[in-house]
């Protein structure tokens, strides 16, 4: 750290993004991303036309890739704002939506970045306990003072908040923006987008990153009641107006137009995670239900670090995380049937090297049936 580092920001923990090693080749299931290629035709929008036009600013407006967003969700234009990933998105909110009480409520166990941002604009952060079972309870978020954000599905858990339970958030809050971070919410979860009409305090944040195998090209969307994304323009235009560029505009519309290949994709992680389930809790572990591409996972029978260390020694990446309450467990992203069976093998060659136990001889003859 630099002398120069204003003393404001010296104790900042920040985010620490899963890990990308280079020194052998991976099975990557450590970081939500898409087991699958983006459409072709999204590949195609990238051509060399494109690629030339690169010596052009890319429209500070977005208008043709809000057009077709605004279309899809069933909103006008100015109720969508876009920006460079989800990411930034919640960086602006965090930054200006706060409001007068300088507070925000977030889960406790949740995406790491809340916090960081709350620590970054210096808010105080209340993060609210989740119930032993690991959901939420959305009572814990009505009548507060102070901002409101809440993963929906939440990460890393899976595990959601109903529409009735963010409707009943939402009016118990009527001068407190809430924001219901959707990044997960094509794998199974119920958007909320269809309440913007409803509620001027709400800001429903996606992302193409994870359902649109679009997590390299950076692009993120909320959707909001119209005022509310003045407001985030506003502070887009006073930071960056060019902060998407131009091929991933291109990208972002081609994948809006694919919207049948992406679904069938999203169908194919749902029906992969429900099989990686099934098989890991015929291996001892225990599974919470999830509405995400990834599964959060304890095994029976050794610790998460432990299990995270060994599979990374056989080429395979998990997220391990090392907060006490969690540290039992790991989150697997789903990958394809191959990915999965392939960590399936190795986690029983684990668990066997591990344990003499009867029952991994008889459930691994099992899993290689059901395969």
């Amino acid at each position: 750290m630099s002398k120069f580092l204003n003393e404001k920001y010296q104790n900042l923990e920040v985010y620490v993004p899963g890990e990308q090693p280079q020194d052998m080749e991976y099975i990557k299931l450590n970081t939500n991303e898409s087991p699958y290629p983006p459409a072709p035709s999204v590949i195609k929008a990238i051509d060399q036309a494109a690629v030339s036009d690169l010596r052009l600013y890319p429209d500070p407006e977005c208008a043709g890739l809000i057009k077709k967003l605004a279309c899809s969700y069933g909103v006008k234009p100015e109720n969508i704002y876009l920006s460079n990933g989800s990411d930034d998105i919640l960086n602006f909110a965090f930054m200006a939506l706060s409001g007068f009480w300088g507070k925000v409520y977030f889960p406790e166990i949740s995406y790491g970045f809340y916090q960081v941002y709350a620590d970054l604009y210096q808010l105080d952060a209340v993060k609210v306990p989740l119930r032993p079972d690991f959901s939420i309870d959305y009572k814990d978020y009505c009548g507060v003072q102070g901002m409101v954000v809440i993963a929906n599905p939440n990460a890393p858990t899976g595990l959601a908040l109903s529409l009735e339970e963010i409707r009943k958030i939402l009016d118990s809050n009527p001068d407190q923006v809430v924001i219901i971070d959707e990044a997960y919410v094509d794998f199974g979860g119920t958007s909320a987008v269809p309440l913007v009409a409803e509620y001027d305090n709400l800001l429903v944040v996606q992302t193409f990153s994870k359902s649109r195998s679009m997590a390299g090209a950076r692009l993120g969307f909320a959707i909001a009641n119209a005022e509310l994304i003045a407001d985030l323009n506003r502070i887009k235009y006073s930071t960056n107006p060019y902060n998407i560029n131009r091929l991933t505009l291109l990208a972002g519309e081609a994948a809006l137009d694919a919207a049948d290949y992406y679904q069938s994709r999203c169908a194919k992680i749902i029906e992969t995670r429900a099989y990686t389930a099934s098989a890991l809790e015929g291996l001892g572990f225990t599974v919470l239900p999830s509405l995400t591409n990834f599964l959060f996972v304890k095994s029976d029978h050794m610790g998460g670090q432990q299990l995270y260390e060994a599979l990374k020694a056989k080429g395979i990446l998990i997220r391990h995380f090392s907060s006490p309450k969690i540290q039992d467990y790991n989150r697997i992203t789903i990958g394809t049937r191959e990915q999965m069976n392939v960590m399936l093998d190795r986690i029983q060659e684990i668990l066997r090297q591990d344990t003499s136990a009867d029952w991994l001889n008889a459930n691994t003859s099992k899993n290689r049936k059901d395969r």
